[in-house]
């Protein structure tokens, strides 16, 4: 009974998160890829479609942004951002510890287009 009522006091604290609320978290994935930010974006998007179908994705000025959020709340946050040399990524992510839906999916996409 404890556990319950814990789950539900976390859960009421978690609240609603933005996309920039994410921004303050430490990346759970930082890395550096040579392909161009378009390149990069276009080859997690679908992958993440696949596992969440909540995604999406905007270009933004230094190169792309990709989240998936539910209902009220932002779950994943990729910046692709261009650097000289390809693309700068960071995996931003609401509770890193947890297993979300679809989260090991995710984590992969990014991982594997690098």
């Amino acid at each position: 009974m404890r556990v319950l009522f814990g789950a539900i006091g976390l859960a009421l604290l978690s609240g609603c998160v933005t996309t920039a609320d994410l921004e303050g978290n430490e990346p759970s994935i930082s890395a550096v890829t040579k392909k161009d930010p378009k390149q990069y974006a276009l080859c997690v998007f679908p992958k993440w479609q696949a596992a969440r179908t909540e995604s999406s994705m905007v270009e933004t000025e230094n190169g792309y942004r990709l989240w998936v959020s539910n209902s009220s709340m932002a779950d994943e946050l990729l910046d692709i951002t261009r650097t000289s040399t390809g693309s700068a990524v960071a995996l931003r992510q609401r509770m890193p510890w947890s297993a979300m839906p679809g989260r090991s999916a995710v984590e992969r996409a990014v991982r594997s287009c690098l």
